[in-house]
């Protein structure tokens, strides 16, 4: 029985096809835009689209739950220091599997289908009770931190059931 090609090899295919037809060799690192979007990683939310941006506009970040991790923030400065971004939007979605789930029960989860202890599991997964207000700690956490430059800072909700983002922070 023949086994169907996985989804690394349907990618590298696509990428051959997306080679051939490659045109964007002239943009350079920075973002035509002035834009940094810090964004959920959730497969639902396609940013480019929702945003009406093309490659090469903006500079986009994502990570579970679009949170303000040390490595967004350093990304972000050398966005702002480096790429002259002048502008963040923080993205978060309704029906985030960050949104209302324990830190215990995640950490329990990893434990169980890696076989390590759940004490020996140390890292921050960044549930949270409340997406609002989630959302407006994120902004204000790039509003205050002092190595990044006062620029404008947006939050906004995206909802997954209808693809409108709704302002938030």
């Amino acid at each position: 029985m023949d086994e169907a090609p996985s989804e690394f090899a349907r990618a590298l295919v696509e990428n051959q096809r997306y080679a051939d037809a490659f045109d964007r060799s002239k943009l350079t690192a920075a973002p035509l835009t002035g834009l940094a979007i810090v964004a959920c990683m959730d497969a639902r939310i396609a940013i480019e689209d929702a945003l009406g941006l093309r490659a090469g506009d903006a500079h986009i970040i994502r990570n579970a739950g679009g949170l303000v991790t040390d490595d967004v923030i350093r990304s972000l400065i050398v966005s702002q220091q480096l790429m002259g971004t002048n502008e963040i939007i923080v993205i978060e979605h309704s029906g985030c599997g960050l949104h209302g789930a324990s830190e215990a029960d995640i950490r329990a989860r990893a434990a169980n289908l890696t076989g390590a202890s759940p004490d020996t599991i140390d890292i921050a997964f960044g549930a949270f009770p409340d997406l609002e207000a989630n959302l407006r700690d994120q902004v204000d956490r790039l509003r205050t931190h002092p190595l990044l430059r006062h620029v404008p800072v947006h939050g906004l909700i995206y909802d997954v059931a209808t693809g409108r983002l709704y302002e938030i922070a």
